[in-house]
């Protein structure tokens, strides 16, 4: 069943990854109709975050926050699939960065990087950076239940000379490549709801909720440099990525001091531009 589903959608995926962007952003437009219009995808998990992030704003603007998250979320999604397309140069030109120099120093000292960022404009593209950098570039996640799709993630990903990680093996790996004569720089996608409710909590978008803290985890445990990684959205399309770095010594850092700083600086993100983070993701389902 699972090759099936695969060879059904798979021409749609190829067809999409070859579209030219002007075609691409139609199609987005279409998608946007039909997700948000018709379908109402996700529209009572969006509505409910939204109302409890933002419960000082009117019900007039967070509708509008509502639709430009939904054209957002779509031109997102396809934009992913068009990676598998792209060429070097386009995503190049599409992903830039605005200060590598503060990851470049760290290729001398060879010393590994652990990069944190949040599901915010095209985190997706964020793989790009390894086009500029010596280090092997890793992303965790968690893998497909379908393995075919599976395996296409992994094509597109390395594709961009970037790799795939997944997250219940991430430690061990992590800890073998220390001992390697390379470097190595890992991504974190790091603000989204952990599976133990049992986990640190603090802050976030005006609740006490329970956050994740394995990327701090990890950074002190391996001693690995941890950054930030803000990404903007300049345009349709375009995006810039500016590096702040939250520890060169993670472990002189007391616990949770450095999930606390990667958190308030997502809290700003979004509360400036609340359209571009991934509301549909039920981020508040345990907050007692």
């Amino acid at each position: 069943m699972n090759l099936l589903i695969y060879l059904i959608i798979f021409p749609l995926i190829w067809s999409i990854s070859r579209m030219p962007f002007w075609m691409l952003y139609v199609f987005s437009d279409f998608l946007y109709a039909i997700l948000y219009k018709l379908l109402k995808f996700r529209t009572k998990v969006v509505r409910k975050n939204l109302h409890i992030a933002f419960p000082f704003k009117t019900e007039e603007e967070l509708l509008s926050i509502e639709r430009k998250f939904y054209h957002h979320f779509c031109d997102t999604m396809l934009e992913m699939i068009k990676s598998y397309g792209m060429s070097d140069a386009e995503m190049k030109k599409r992903m830039t960065f605005s200060n590598l120099e503060v990851l470049k120093r760290y290729e001398t000292q060879e010393r590994n990087i652990l990069i944190m960022c949040s599901h915010y404009a095209s985190y997706e593209w964020l793989l790009s950076l390894a086009y500029f950098l010596k280090h092997k570039s890793y992303a965790l996640y968690t893998p497909l239940s379908n393995p075919y799709f599976d395996k296409l993630l992994q094509k597109i990903r390395m594709k961009h000379h970037s790799y795939l990680l997944p997250r219940y093996t991430a430690h061990r790996e992590m800890k073998k490549h220390k001992d390697r004569q390379e470097v190595y720089c890992y991504g974190f996608a790091s603000d989204q709801i952990p599976n133990n409710d049992k986990n640190y909590r603090r802050p976030f978008l005006g609740l006490n909720v329970p956050v994740f803290t394995g990327a701090e985890r990890l950074g002190k445990a391996l001693n690995t440099v941890i950054v930030f990684a803000k990404i903007e959205k300049l345009k349709r399309g375009y995006y810039e990525t500016t590096f702040e770095v939250l520890a060169e010594n993670p472990t002189e850092f007391v616990d949770f001091q450095i999930t606390d700083s990667f958190f308030e600086r997502i809290n700003r993100q979004i509360y400036d531009r609340p359209e571009y983070y991934l509301w549909t993701h039920n981020r508040f389902k345990r907050m007692h």
